[in-house]
């Protein structure tokens, strides 16, 4: 019979018994009594004090106060064994049991054709349990052997938060000597074992670190605000999450799920044996849209061309470089230097790793300078000006100037007042074809002037965020800068410690905008985006790196990544036709020592150069291209910091790319050339 029944059967009973009692005597009539002598029977009269009545009070009194306390606790046992029963449960087990948890090998990061970028390999990690603590000795020579202070294996071994039962983490990636020794001498290291686990594995190195990003442990905010998502993942502190690139951006994909086994522990916690356990389920693999030859040669020739350039004594301090589908979006390449190593986060980063790559010294090597460096754009900006200027009727099909190398608001060539074209010696006559073509800043001027003078309020800016410039991308990695798009407004506010005559919005300003100078920045993400828009006429769709995520079992995929077109730019095709020739000229026109890189591949490009001023003593240096020519498939465009030129450092970084996408390798060395604006 259930302990519980028998408790209520015997206090029934008991109950019962109680009420006998009651009725047996506490029912005589205790008011009356007789005189049996011989006369009539007669009232005693008054109360009745004999012991015999007494009794019966008393015990009346008893029975109902007895009666009180059985019923209470009879609704109480009710209460506890009959209603809230499972919840006792459910306390007394928890009370003997608890869950270890196992953590779950992340998916792997794969390219387009499916090599693995980021996979995982097996760590050989030597744990320990709690009890460790209380011997000195054997946390010395635990320290001794993995060759850390004996204090950092204690507060390794004091971190509980992967569990109050589970093993702590103390050394990870240890050499198999070390194995060797603990295994060989169990009786120095009681608690102590190593345990096989996975860690992340990048077998080409720093190979698109700045795309895939890098992990690590979870810290308290991160914490907190997975607890108050509703995203689905739940996170225990230790936990090894994605911090930046796609580690990050997909980490609900690429997190696996932890195992969990149950335990049974004595009071003091100690581990008796194992009730149940639940395997780990390791994330799913994700495809994403680079091209692994085509990323190592980008990363190969940003690497190569900055080398380059410091021997010609330039400083060429950073770079980068990035390669788009422009019929859908995909992203093929994508590189930004200096790098890094993702390794260096496995396992935790040593304090100067970390201070290094924060610092302004090392050029931020952890800046993906693809998404998150804004820069001027120099002369990259003149076909978004030239398709803007021809559509607000600021300059018609027919334009044409006359370019001296010196440029006045008022066309007074003796006045000292003006500025320069880049080509100081001029270019002579231009239209609108080979204004672009030589990237003549004559022409640029006078759009910006004609702008001024129209009734067209901030058109320039308009047509700028037409393309989408002073705005995010949308492209699926964290960290995208939305560059900036100057008014008048901003000046004002902006320049808030100057004179009110210097903080006005002047004709000046439109001029400088429009050569991809001033205020205006920009990001080569914007840029390659800006100009897919042109080599589809007006169809920009959003850049992503994901391709798909693929099943746990067999070659398919369970989502797949649906492009989206994200605005259309509205040009005439007549207009696209314009610049289009302006951009071939470019390629094959603009200087030979440049169309020699081009001619000896096989499509045919349309591109442009950019030089834009900073405030060192060497600009910075653009190309952008597409191709082919007449049916584009591929944009890619480059910048470089602190070089000669865009024609002779990043012009060489794209067709670089161009080589690998076409397998036709540029054959021609790096050359000095007068191509430029």
């Amino acid at each position: 019979m259930d302990f519980s029944l028998l408790v209520i059967a015997v206090c029934a009973v008991l109950a019962l018994a109680l009420v006998v009692v009651f009725l047996v005597y506490g029912r005589s009539e205790g008011t009356f009594k007789f005189d049996i002598g011989g006369s009539a029977p007669r009232a005693a009269g008054g109360s009745d004090e004999s012991a015999e009545k007494t009794f019966s009070s008393r015990l009346v009194g008893l029975a109902v106060a007895v009666g009180g306390v059985f019923t209470v606790l009879l609704g109480r046992l009710w209460s506890m064994q009959l209603v809230s029963s499972d919840d006792y449960v459910q306390q007394a087990e928890s009370n003997r049991t608890r869950t270890v948890y196992t953590s779950a090998p992340r998916g792997r990061i794969l390219d387009r054709n499916g090599e693995e970028i980021v996979g995982n390999r097996p760590s050989l990690t030597v744990v320990a349990e709690s009890s460790v603590l209380d011997d000195e000795v054997e946390m010395q020579l635990l320290a001794n052997l993995l060759g850390m202070p004996c204090q950092a294996v204690r507060r390794k071994i004091q971190d509980s938060s992967e569990g109050a039962q589970s093993a702590r983490t103390v050394c990870v990636d240890v050499s198999r000597r070390v194995v060797a020794f603990i295994g060989e001498h169990p009786a120095l290291f009681p608690g102590v074992s190593v345990q096989q686990r996975t860690q992340r594995s990048y077998p080409y190195g720093t190979l698109a670190a700045h795309v895939v990003g890098y992990t690590g442990t979870l810290t308290s905010d991160q914490l907190k605000a997975s607890q108050e998502s509703s995203s689905g993942v739940t996170y225990r502190s230790g936990d090894v999450v994605g911090q930046t690139g796609v580690e990050s951006r997909y980490e609900s994909v690429l997190q696996g799920v932890r195992g969990e086994t149950t335990v049974y522990v004595d009071s003091s916690g100690t581990v008796l044996e194992e009730s149940t356990s639940i395997a780990p389920q390791s994330g799913s693999d994700l495809l994403l849209t680079l091209d692994l030859n085509v990323q190592k040669a980008a990363e190969e020739s940003l690497e190569k061309v900055i080398m380059q350039m410091r021997d010609k004594g330039y400083p060429a301090s950073s770079g980068s470089v990035v390669a788009v589908d422009c019929t859908n979006g995909e992203v093929i390449a994508m590189a930004s230097y200096p790098t890094y190593s993702p390794n260096m986060f496995v396992g935790g980063i040593a304090t100067a790793d970390w201070d290094t790559l924060s610092s302004e010294d090392a050029n931020y090597p952890l800046l993906n300078r693809v998404i998150a460096g804004q820069f001027p754009s120099g002369s990259t900006i003149k076909p978004l000006v030239t398709l803007g200027a021809l559509k607000d009727g600021i300059i018609d099909l027919g334009s044409s100037w006359y370019c001296t190398g010196w440029w006045n608001w008022n066309g007074d060539q003796s006045s000292n007042v003006g500025m320069n074209c880049w080509w100081k010696s001029g270019h002579g006559a231009v239209d609108i074809a080979s204004g672009l073509t030589y990237s003549c800043d004559v022409v640029y001027y006078e759009i910006g002037k004609g702008y001024w003078y129209s009734s067209i309020d901030e058109g320039i800016q308009a047509n700028f965020r037409n393309f989408g410039l002073g705005s995010a991308t949308g492209i699926d990695l964290a960290g995208e800068a939305e560059g900036r798009v100057p008014t008048a407004e901003w000046k004002w506010n902006y320049w808030s410690n100057v004179p009110d005559e210097q903080r006005s919005w002047q004709g000046g300003d439109n001029c400088n905008i429009c050569i991809g100078q001033g205020d205006l920045l920009v990001t080569l993400m914007q840029m390659v985006d800006a100009y897919c828009a042109i080599a589809n006429r007006g169809t920009v769709w959003r850049p992503h790196v994901m391709k798909s995520v693929k099943a746990r079992t067999g070659d398919g995929s369970v989502i797949q990544y649906k492009p989206k077109a994200d605005s259309t730019v509205e040009f005439s095709d007549s207009y696209y036709d314009v610049v289009k020739r302006g951009m071939s000229g470019v390629i094959y026109e603009e200087d030979a020592v440049q169309a020699r890189h081009w001619t000896n591949l096989d499509v045919k490009v349309c591109g442009k150069t950019g030089t834009a001023q900073r405030n060192t003593d060497n600009p910075m240096g653009w190309f952008i291209a597409y191709a082919p020519a007449d049916d584009p498939k591929y944009v890619i465009g480059a910048n470089m910091d602190e070089v000669l030129s865009g024609a002779t450092s990043a012009m060489y970084v794209v067709r670089d790319v161009f080589g690998a996408i076409y397998g036709q390798p540029d054959d021609y060395a790096v050359e000095s050339t007068v191509a430029d604006g």
